[in-house]
């Protein structure tokens, strides 16, 4: 077998080389190949009862005859059964999990054992896209924390992959924004907190306009002249937006986010012409009441709730640039897929937007790329509603991140008293901020999810304080021990595992392939922290049972072997879900 590639990809395809040779139908037997539950093996196949079903014959027989066909490199791994109506379980043999952990002694050789369904692909990722003039608050922080740890995924099982903050940095607010800072800027205030300040110009100007119609007149002016180019409200718009990127940015960094693009939506200002012109000529667009829209009469909604792509003012919405940005990433970055990182409640905008966007690009024949909306649900505080301050506002994420390092400060303070101040805040912001991340992350996306503090920041359960003490137990094994984790001078000499504790951890760390497949194949980083912690489990198993610096070299090598692999998965699997990791705890 080839152990520096994917052993589920191995697998099948050893069982359709098998399938033929049984004389299955040519294209009929799909392998289907997945972690099994341990009580049937490592890996369990089950696509000989489609291909029996769509045969007209019973599946046991056709699986067995299957099995019969395994090449000797399959059998001299796995032990290869067939259970209940045909599935095919495989049991990896010690030798074989020995083989494996010893291909894999670093990120890189994970990574080239991962699936490579996306090798070659170019998938633009759209997430955060906070509004400029506004504090990012706990609403943005699922986008942000969903999106970077998808783009990990993608990146390390192959794909290309463009990170985009699409924000909001254009339309009808700034009018009423310029409106306000021409009025009532507090250049003081400006230099204590800009975005505060800008935040509060916008509340004046929203409450004012809204009171007067004469103040909406004139902020609609304003907006007007910025869009023409006048240039003391782009001076004004340049400095607004400059102030929210640099304030973005520090949020990023605690979070260890970073984008390779922040096209706004004020990029896409002189793309929309084109987005108009070419849905009339193509009879996509139609006129209703003066705005330029489109029907999609096929569907039991949209076709009499129309998606607008002009008003009737003659001005752009979100639609229009969504669209001139799914043509500008075909066109600039050749995206074979676009996936919207964006809360499940813009459902329907998306499911018009790709509705619309494929009609246009099959008639102006361009490639449509594969468009998906990566939804997730809303934190919610303990009386099962989105989660707010006392009186009622967004909680800014800044004030999240900074309460969520001082509880972890007295976690670490607590366990480790002796530690220096400085490191001991060092490593309170990684344990307190990976916290708020990974508490988001192990939850199913889809779902809404209850904030909890006192769940989320415990050494106790799947969290991320559990996990990275797991990864610092690991590494002071080593260091107590005056050795180099993953050296192979310290490995040399491992025999295949014997104790229960050693192939049930061996085990596991051999199922990393499959998760990443899993998490990467559904966009869900929940299976990937849910791997995380069954690993964490699985060790801290081994390790109380068998003893690891021990007398005899042999058995001191093959457990050595598995800390530094436990640790390197461990480690890798943080780094994909966008958390940093610690040295000691």
């Amino acid at each position: 077998m080839h152990l520096a590639f994917d052993l589920i990809g191995e697998l099948e395809k050893a069982l359709r080389a098998a399938a033929d040779a049984a004389g299955l139908e040519p294209g009929s037997f799909s392998p289907g190949v997945r972690t099994s539950d341990p009580r049937h093996g490592d890996f369990q196949a089950n696509g000989v009862l489609a291909a029996a079903k769509r045969a007209g014959k019973p599946p046991q027989p056709i699986a067995k005859a299957v099995v019969a066909q395994l090449s000797g490199d399959i059998l001299e791994s796995f032990e290869v059964a067939v259970a209940g109506p045909g599935f095919i379980n495989f049991s990896a043999k010690p030798a074989m999990l020995l083989a494996w952990l010893t291909a894999h002694r670093s990120s890189t050789e994970l990574a080239a054992g991962a699936s490579a369904a996306h090798r070659g692909e170019t998938w633009v990722v759209d997430y955060s896209s906070p509004n400029a003039a506004k504090q990012m608050h706990v609403g943005h922080l699922r986008s942000a924390v969903i999106g970077e740890a998808v783009s990990r995924l993608l990146a390390f099982t192959g794909a290309r992959v463009v990170r985009d903050n699409h924000i909001g940095d254009w339309g009808t607010q700034y009018g009423k924004l310029i409106w306000a800072c021409k009025r009532h800027l507090d250049e003081e205030a400006v230099a204590r907190d800009p975005i505060a300040e800008f935040e509060r110009l916008y509340k004046v100007g929203n409450t004012a306009s809204e009171a007067d119609p004469k103040v909406m007149e004139e902020a609609r002016n304003e907006l007007v002249k910025l869009q023409a180019g006048d240039p003391e409200n782009l001076a004004l718009w340049q400095r607004i937006n400059t102030a929210s990127l640099a304030a973005f940015q520090l949020i990023y960094e605690r979070l260890g986010i970073h984008f390779d693009e922040t096209l706004g939506e004020s990029f896409y200002n002189d793309k929309v012409t084109r987005v108009y012109t070419e849905l009339a000529q193509g009879g996509i667009s139609s006129q209703s009441d003066g705005a330029q829209v489109v029907f999609h009469p096929e569907h039991p909604r949209f076709k009499t709730q129309p998606m607008i792509v002009r008003k009737s003012d003659g001005a752009a919405n979100y639609a229009t640039t969504d669209l001139a940005t799914i043509l500008y990433r075909l066109e600039h970055f050749h995206a074979d897929c676009i996936l919207y990182v964006v809360d499940k409640r813009q459902g329907d905008h998306f499911e018009q937007l790709f509705l619309t966007a494929g009609k246009w690009f099959a008639k102006t024949g361009r490639k449509v790329p594969k468009l998906v909306h990566v939804d997730f649900g809303t934190v919610l505080g303990e009386d099962g509603k989105p989660l707010k301050t006392r009186t009622g506002d967004n909680i800014k994420l800044k004030d999240l991140l900074d309460e969520a390092s001082e509880r972890a400060y007295l976690l670490v303070t607590e366990k480790s008293p002796d530690f220096p101040e400085e490191e001991r805040r060092q490593i309170a912001e990684i344990v307190g901020t990976g916290s708020v991340q990974y508490a988001d992350l192990s939850q199913n996306r889809a779902s809404d999810y209850l904030f909890s503090w006192d769940k989320m920041i415990s050494l106790d359960g799947n969290t991320a304080a559990y996990l990275l003490y797991a990864l610092a137990r690991i590494r002071s094994i080593f260091r107590r021990h005056g050795l180099s984790c993953g050296d192979p001078a310290a490995e040399a000499g491992a025999d295949v595992f014997q104790t229960p504790g050693e192939i049930a951890l061996a085990r596991k760390l051999v199922k990393f392939s499959d998760t990443l497949r899993l998490a990467t194949e559904t966009l869900c980083p929940h299976f990937l922290c849910l791997y995380l912690y069954e690993l964490a489990g699985e060790f801290s198993s081994f390790y109380n049972a068998d003893k690891v610096i021990v007398e005899d070299p042999v058995v001191r090598a093959r457990r050595l072997l598995l800390c530094a692999r436990t640790l390197l998965i461990l480690e890798t699997g943080l780094e994909l879900l966008g958390l940093k990791t610690l040295e000691r705890m």
